[in-house]
């Protein structure tokens, strides 16, 4: 999961080098830099890739601290 969740981030970023540089401990705020209407695009794209709703009241910052923690967060949707 961390992998297509690393792929999409360099899609959205338009960086393949994101590729090869973030792991599972990445954060999605301060390693990517998002701003607002790619973390829009970013979990728009999620849903659609992995058939997941998100519900955007139970998101809190803490589950974009990390790749792995966001995957987790997925795991429970």
């Amino acid at each position: 999961m961390d992998k297509k969740i690393i792929a999409i981030l360099a899609d959205i970023k338009e960086d393949e080098k994101l590729k090869d540089t973030l792991t599972g401990e990445s954060s999605i705020i301060d390693d990517v830099g998002l701003d607002s209407l790619e973390m829009i695009n970013f979990l728009l794209m999620i849903e659609e890739e992995f058939g997941k709703e998100i519900n955007f009241e139970r998101l809190e910052y803490a589950n974009l601290a990390s790749i792995n923690k966001f995957a987790a967060f997925l795991e429970t949707l």
